[in-house]
């Protein structure tokens, strides 16, 4: 099979996994640096054996620079018509440098040459390269060839240590240094390399956060001037609405009456929307943050919700347990609620939904379910992502990404799941909100809980 064309592989660069790509880019790194052993390695050699006269086997070591030369041009090659390299090739290629290093070694006095030292670099190049299931195992191979450098070399011919030889304790010593600078080296450049990435993790996900605040910022300067507009004709609607009530052929027909009364139920929802709306953009429509129970803004919520979706039923079942804290009736919140209990809602419509509130570790937990085909897979892994959604409808998927955000503002945790089928099947999303976040500052403060 031929190998493909640079477009092609520009294609398959999408879909290819990080560090696959990552490892393309190692190689290319790897190829530079070997261009400079080869250089250094070449002027070496060169300058030992006829600059100070040292003689050196120059035709084999010669060789594997040559060796090392062409098989760095055929990575180099690789570099420019492949889309991806994997570790097992970074790994491979290393072992090919000690090897050669091993042999220019082999003939220029083994341990005994002072550029034995040289197998740290390649250990050092690894550690930053490669997982550690690929570094030790080079790490014992470069202390093997290190061992058999101490037995098998050709000594180099030195006039002031001719008949010298290094005392087998100070070989020793050698390999014990070798062995324990190697080991040392693999571990901290292994956790600094986790460090880095545990940051850069760290950065991904902020930035990732900032991306997904500028986009709710847009959405609410979007909803705000929605909700200005929406201001005026509602309220023209609601004075028609009130004069078509008493008018003599609305008011004798009590079909009629009913229908206007439950367009007018509906219209002061739309309102409320609007108002909410603007209040969590931070444009008060004249209502000012009201202090309530924790109780009495649960159940006002569940009686609101109720009564304003006629084809839901709604299980609600508070943990009786549930301090009675006083709290600040926070209209982000409870639209927050309202719109995953409407979520479950349009999942299973039909089948009765379960909300259920309770403390653990100073936290209030909300638990809404539903008896739905659950969440798919793939939903589950970007939960929280905008445009996630199940239902088919282009522009969807925002409650749960605007319930996550509204959930993070309070300091809290969201989370989703699919019960088990001994559980009844269907999905449950789950909030924790931490209490004191509820509370009124004052009281927040001065750590009174007791609701009194």
């Amino acid at each position: 099979m031929g190998l493909p064309g640079l477009q092609g592989l520009a294609g398959l660069s999408v879909v290819l996994a990080p560090d696959r790509l990552a490892g393309r880019s190692n190689l290319m790194q790897l190829v530079q640096l070997r261009w400079l052993a080869v250089a250094g390695q070449l002027a070496t050699v060169l300058a030992v054996h006829f600059a100070l006269g040292i003689h050196l086997p120059v035709m084999e070591m010669l060789t594997l620079l040559a060796v090392l030369l062409l098989f760095n041009l055929a990575c180099w090659v690789r570099t420019h018509w492949v889309p991806s390299v994997s570790n097992g090739e970074l790994f491979a290629g290393l072992l090919v440098d000690v090897a050669v290093l091993s042999g220019q070694l082999y003939y220029s006095g083994g341990v005994t040459n002072p550029f034995v030292f040289l197998f740290l670099l390649q250990i050092a190049v690894g550690a930053v390269l490669l997982p550690a299931r690929f570094i030790w195992p080079m790490v014992w191979l470069t202390a093997a060839c290190f061992l058999a450098l101490t037995q098998w070399h050709q000594p180099l011919r030195l006039p002031d240590l001719a008949g010298l030889s290094l005392p087998p304790h100070y070989v020793g010593g050698l390999l014990i240094c070798f062995a324990i600078n190697a080991s040392l080296l693999v571990t901290f450049i292994h956790r600094i390399s986790g460090n880095l990435r545990q940051r850069d993790a760290r950065l991904a996900d902020l930035r990732q956060r900032a991306a997904e605040e500028e986009h709710i910022v847009r959405m609410g300067l979007l909803a705000s001037g929605a909700a200005h507009e929406l201001g005026t004709p509602l309220s023209t609607l609601s004075v028609i609405l009130g004069d078509w009530a008493h008018m003599a052929p609305f008011a004798g027909d009590p079909e009629l009456r009913e229908e206007i009364e439950e367009m007018q139920v509906q219209l002061r929802r739309c309102k409320a929307i609007v108002s909410g709306i603007l209040m969590s953009a931070g444009e008060m429509r004249g209502e000012a943050p009201v202090v309530t129970t924790l109780h009495a803004f649960l159940g006002d919520l569940v009686e609101h919700w109720r009564r304003t979706r006629a084809s839901g039923r709604l299980e609600w079942r508070p943990d009786p347990a549930l301090p009675d804290l006083r709290i600040v009736s926070d209209v982000g919140l409870k639209q927050m609620i309202d719109n995953i209990l409407d979520n479950a809602l349009e999942a299973a419509p039909g089948q009765p939904l379960l909300l259920r509130a309770f403390a653990e570790e100073d936290q209030l937990v909300l638990c809404v379910s539903d008896r739905g085909p659950g969440f798919l897979p793939e939903m589950l892994e970007r939960l929280g992502k905008p445009y996630q959604s199940s239902k088919g409808r282009a522009g969807g998927g925002l409650g749960l990404f605007l319930a996550l955000n509204v959930t993070r503002s309070l300091g809290g945790h969201l989370q989703a799941r699919n019960r088990a089928p001994e559980e009844g099947g269907g999905a449950e999303v789950e909030i924790r909100l931490p209490l004191s976040a509820l509370v009124p500052q004052g009281l927040a403060d001065n750590g009174s809980h007791d609701g009194r």
